[in-house]
């Protein structure tokens, strides 16, 4: 999973790509870029 300080690039790599925001285990806003279809596109900011 690459880490990026850009998370709209990395959006629009593929068309499958969500950006959903879940928090950690601290409590902390996590951004997220999955794609069920092509896995290899995970990433988080």
């Amino acid at each position: 999973m690459k880490k990026t300080s850009s998370i709209k690039s990395l959006k629009s790599r593929d068309k499958n790509n969500k950006v959903v925001c879940r928090r950690d285990g601290k409590g902390k806003k996590r951004f997220y870029v999955i794609n069920k279809d092509n896995p290899r596109m995970k990433a988080k900011q």
